[in-house]
């Protein structure tokens, strides 16, 4: 039985790319010869790749699916894009099957490399606490609704969202790689952070330990960052340096614990009081680095009511 996922409609292919890591998309026509000559391939390769939640291959037939191959710039068939937690990372057009096993191949290497390390570390079992508690509020994180999280500029062969939300102690040794957060080209990071429910939050705790190495451009931790409130979806760079803040905070060197490399983020309460959604940019980085580091990030706060639907996460063609 084919493991391939027949997109019937456009909301119905926004919630695949929610729910699998990776997402290998063919926009194809019944009509174009080169479709179908391709097409036993690309069976071929979802058989063997596909993976529950990480790894699904979909096909999209753009004479019925006329909205959806238009938002995404289809031009010619047939036309393959790769997303990664729900960005587009490949634009493959033609049928150009050694490109194509190529790139997913690679994918799924890195996927399988991705998912036996979180399973070595698991074990550890309890959750993370890097700073003190403040009374009468609680670690809200499991409340943070996983399957929409985003990064954005980060490096994908380090770790990911849900890695930062994960409630395992960070390992902190250069080796372990994915157990952290990088920036990618330069110290911005955008992360975006949509809760099941409605929530107050009180604090945000987060951790960034050093690499241990003598390498100069190791990454640092963040020193400034800007959060933003209930956005429906993740912020472009531009639009995130343009937009008022819900808050703006600088930490220095004291703001860290010195022995969980944890920094507690106390928040105007009032203005975080019904939150479904959360942006947090850091904006600058420690000293000269041009990359930033994160570990783990925790949610302080109170729970509420829990939300009628999830926030539509609309998709970007980068």
């Amino acid at each position: 039985m084919s493991k391939t996922v027949h997109i019937e409609s456009t909301a119905q292919f926004s919630a695949l790319l929610s729910s699998s890591t990776i997402v290998v998309a063919d926009f194809y026509a019944d009509w174009c010869g080169p479709c179908r000559q391709i097409a036993p391939i690309y069976e071929q390769l979802s058989a063997q790749l596909s993976r529950p939640n990480k790894i699904t291959f979909a096909k999209v037939n753009t004479d019925q699916q006329v909205d959806l191959a238009r938002s995404y710039g289809v031009k010619a068939m047939p036309t393959f894009m790769i997303f990664k937690n729900a960005r587009r990372i490949e634009f493959i057009e033609g049928a150009d099957p050694k490109r194509l096993s190529e790139v997913v191949k690679n994918l799924a290497n890195e996927a399988n490399k991705m998912e036996t390390e979180e399973a070595g570390e698991s074990s550890s079992g309890g959750t993370w606490v890097g700073a003190e508690l403040p009374r009468g509020y609680v670690d809200i994180t499991d409340q943070v609704d996983f399957l929409g999280l985003e990064l954005l500029n980060w490096d994908s062969s380090h770790g990911n969202a849900r890695k930062l939300i994960s409630g395992d102690k960070p390992r902190g040794t250069p080796e372990a790689k994915v157990d952290f957060v990088q920036s990618d080209s330069d110290e911005q990071l955008m992360i975006y952070i949509p809760f099941q429910s409605t929530v107050k939050i009180h604090s945000i705790h987060l951790t960034s330990l050093p690499d241990n190495t003598d390498d100069d451009e190791s990454p640092s931790r963040p020193k400034l960052i800007k959060l933003f409130t209930n956005k429906p979806h993740i912020l472009g760079f531009d639009e995130a340096d343009g937009a008022p803040a819900t808050q703006e905070v600088t930490l220095s060197e004291n703001d860290w614990n010195s022995k969980t490399g944890t920094a507690k983020i106390d928040l105007r309460i009032v203005k975080f009081q019904n939150v479904s959604s959360l942006v947090m940019f850091v904006v600058e980085s420690e000293g000269d680095n041009e990359k930033v580091r994160l570990d783990r990030i925790r949610i302080i706060g109170e729970t509420g009511e829990k939300r009628g639907g999830k926030i539509e996460k609309i998709a970007s063609d980068d």
